[in-house]
């Protein structure tokens, strides 16, 4: 039996939480299309597992580097169409001080057969980049967008 879509969206970003970036791509179709409107500098679709693999793939040193983080705050409100739904969440991670900073998401995904075959991914960009200490390069993007 295929896995529901709140058990695909549950696996995604506990997965993504945790670094288990190998078996993420297994969790969309051969063909899909997945978007971050938000994402700063802007994101192209992506529309195949093989992209996927290439989107999730992190390098050792920056996934050891990189802070670590957890799901919290998630609510799942299905919709009257089967294959989607609408999930709220926030990423939490563990900053070098201790401390803890959110970014809150919404992910809008339909899932067919146990398969993402269509996701918008709402991440704010702006509490992204501060909570992984790169708010010099989101400034430095905006500021090639300007040029």
């Amino acid at each position: 039996m295929s896995l529901s879509p709140r058990e695909v969206f549950l696996r995604l970003v506990h997965g993504v939480a945790g670094g288990n970036s190998n078996e993420l791509p297994d969790l969309y179709g051969e063909v899909t299309d997945v978007r971050h409107p938000m994402a700063t500098p802007e994101s192209e679709p992506l529309t195949s597992r093989r992209e996927l693999q290439e989107h999730f793939t992190v390098e050792p040193e920056v996934r050891e580097s990189a802070p670590k983080r957890r799901v919290v705050d998630v609510v799942v409100h299905e919709t009257a169409d089967p294959e989607v739904i609408v999930a709220e969440f926030a990423y939490e991670f563990t900053l070098p001080d201790g401390s803890t900073a959110k970014v809150p998401c919404v992910f809008v995904m339909r899932v067919r057969d146990g398969q993402i075959i269509e996701s918008r991914d709402y991440i704010d960009p702006i509490r992204t980049y501060t909570a992984r200490g790169d708010l010099d390069l989101l400034i430095a993007s905006l500021r090639k967008d300007v040029s």
